[in-house]
């Protein structure tokens, strides 16, 4: 599929022009869990005005009640290749890049963390959308152990069937960007992501990565954006 997308106008366009902000404020709703406790107590620093703003502005998208979950079928499964065999036993999540303290966290690690559910529609630019729900670890809560550098402005995601993609710091920090391990509740299916991917009701579904292995955090993009913005596909597939 080559379609070249139109350019769209987007509410959330501002949220581009974030930059130069101090890694140390991104200290956001630190993880409640032990199994952080050490790690997270170590970076106790006032939160940085600016992005504290940022958060404030950040205007939540509509969610639903559980009644209006669409039925399983109207999720249209789209795999960039085929669907990857990850053994969630020996899953890993790396996180890297412009960080002051990579890690990798197992799926039991993931799972300690404060849990965020989440009833919202997803929409594919092919033109269809479903109401879901999406269980998982606020994506802000892991910017928050990691602590990116001062000058991070980009988070790329790479996936284990060779699918990447790279989000603006804002859009990934947002309250309803998910890393969802479950769907409805029930422990994700190999084919819609397991054991980790991207979920958020701000982004078109091509920006939400399954079979999530690597976030790495940049200040400068790469000339690979992403693998449907290299082929025309804009950039940062807000709704």
């Amino acid at each position: 599929m080559n379609l070249i997308l139109p350019k769209r106008t987007l509410s959330r366009r501002h949220l581009l022009q974030w930059s130069g902000l101090s890694g140390a404020g991104l200290l956001l709703n630190g993880c409640a869990s032990s199994l952080f406790a050490e790690q997270v107590g170590q970076f106790s620093e006032p939160l940085n005005q600016r992005i504290e703003a940022l958060m404030l502005s950040q205007k939540p998208a509509p969610e639903f009640p559980a009644s209006a979950i669409d039925p399983a079928d109207k999720l249209i499964i789209n795999t960039f290749d085929s669907t990857p065999n990850i053994d969630p036993t020996t899953f890993r999540l790396t996180i890297d890049g412009e960080v002051n303290h990579p890690m990798q966290l197992s799926l039991p690690e993931l799972q300690k963390m404060p849990l965020t559910s989440m009833t919202i529609r997803h929409v594919c630019v092919e033109g269809w959308a479903a109401i879901v729900q999406w269980n998982g670890v606020r994506l802000r809560d892991l910017v928050a152990l990691v602590q990116p550098k001062a000058d991070v402005r980009y988070v790329y995601f790479k996936s284990a069937d060779g699918y990447y993609e790279s989000w603006d710091l804002a859009s990934a920090v947002h309250p309803q960007t998910l890393m969802a391990y479950q769907r409805n509740g029930q422990p994700l299916a190999p084919d819609n992501g397991a054991p980790l991917r991207l979920a958020s009701p701000i982004k078109l579904g091509y920006k939400q990565s399954k079979w999530v292995t690597q976030i790495t955090f940049v200040s400068n993009l790469t000339p690979q954006k992403g693998y449907w913005e290299d082929y025309g596909y804009e950039w940062f597939g807000g709704l």
